[in-house]
Formats: structure tokens, C-alpha cells, sequence
């Protein structure tokens, strides 16, 4: 029995989502195809009804995820600041802060499942196809662009290169917080990043 489009866009949205999850938390590398597919109790034959190949899915799901945390950070932003009210200009600065402070976070840390790919498996995109390459990079301007518009005290050049500052300084604080075994170590980095970018 045929599948409807419906049902077939509905398993690739599960794939996707599944990749997403499995990748951050294992990498690219060390995920493979029955990684993703098992948990759904789908086969690595049906991939291939999804999907040319595994780069489609890793660019796909690096995409996806990068959607969820952009997404997730300016919930965050929103529900601190004025609830899209912006009174005054220091509203979106609170914004902002609130963003960094989202980010540079141990429950980001602690919960690379859901947490941001570029700090999960950066090293690993760096090293991957073209099309991967180009939406993780896409991400990160996507991310640096949303923060960039929260910083309403600079010029939109100023607020372009103080975010993307920032933001890389975001990924290498969370990417280190989970290399760094010392608990107390770990999240002496994480509260010294968001100090220093405090004064942006």
C-alpha cells in the first residue's frame, strides 16, 4: 500500500528531527543511517526513499536544528523583554543579554540533544560537504543576524560585528564547558564569557 504525500512528508520530518537529535549528541561520524532510522522503527533501505545520501540528511538536520535554537533563543528574548513592546531603546539590549544568557547556559551544556549544532559538532562541519558546510553557515548568520538585531544601540554594522564576536565566543564557551570534566571549572567559563560579553 502506497503511502499519501502527507504520510511520506511526515516520515521525512521524523527523520530529520530524529538526525538532528542523534547527530548532536554522537556526531556525524559515529551516527549511522540505523542510528536514525531504528528509533523510528523505520529500515536504511527506506532512507533512501527520503534521501540521496547522508550529507542531504546531515544538511537537512544541521537546517533543523539550527531553526530550533534561533527560534528557541528569541522565545527566550521575547518572554524576558517587553513581549514585543518596545518602549524605549533599552528594551531590546535586556533582549539580547537575555539570549546570550539563554545560550551560554548549563541546561544548554547539559542537553546537547537540543542544543545548537555549531557548538555540538562544529569541528565536524567544518570537514563536511559543501551543502552541510553552507547551511551550518547559514545558521550562524541566521543566529548572529537575530542577536545583531537586538543590540539597538549600535549602528547595524556595529551590531553585525559585535553579535558575530559574540556569537563565536558563545559556541567556544559551551564547546569547552563540555570538554572541561572539572563541574566547578566548567561553569566558572560559562559565567566569565557571559561577563566579558556582558559589556558588548
Amino acid at each position: 500500500m502506497r503511502k499519501s504525500k502527507a504520510e511520506t512528508a511526515e516520515t521525512r520530518r521524523r527523520i530529520v528531527e530524529q538526525a538532528a537529535r542523534t547527530f548532536r549528541l554522537h556526531g556525524i561520524q559515529a551516527t549511522g543511517l540505523n542510528d536514525v532510522m531504528t528509533p523510528l522503527g523505520l529500515t536504511q533501505g527506506g532512507f533512501y526513499r527520503h534521501f540521496t545520501s547522508k550529507d542531504q540528511l546531515v544538511a537537512e538536520a544541521c537546517t533543523q536544528a539550527m531553526s530550533e535554537v534561533i527560534a528557541g533563543l528569541e522565545a527566550a528574548a521575547d518572554k524576558k523583554g517587553t513581549g514585543g513592546k518596545r518602549a524605549n531603546s533599552v528594551a531590546p539590549m535586556i533582549d539580547a543579554y537575555t539570549m546570550i544568557d539563554a545560550y551560554i547556559s548549563t541546561a544548554h551544556r547539559d542537553t546537547p540533544t537540543g542544543g545548537c549544532p555549531l557548538a555540538a559538532m562544529g569541528s565536524e562541519l567544518a570537514h563536511a560537504d559543501p551543502q552541510t558546510r553552507k547551511a551550518a553557515a547559514r545558521g550562524f548568520d541566521d543566529l548572529r543576524d537575530a542577536l545583531a538585531r537586538r543590540l539597538a544601540d549600535k549602528s547595524p554594522e556595529e551590531a553585525k560585528s559585535a553579535a558575530a564576536f559574540a556569537l563565536a565566543a558563545m559556541i567556544g564557551a559551551i564547546t569547552m564547558s563540555r570538554v572541561i570534566e572539572d563541574s566547578d571549572a566548567s561553569m566558572a567559563l560559562l559565567d566569565d564569557v557571559k561577563r566579558h560579553l556582558a559589556a558588548l
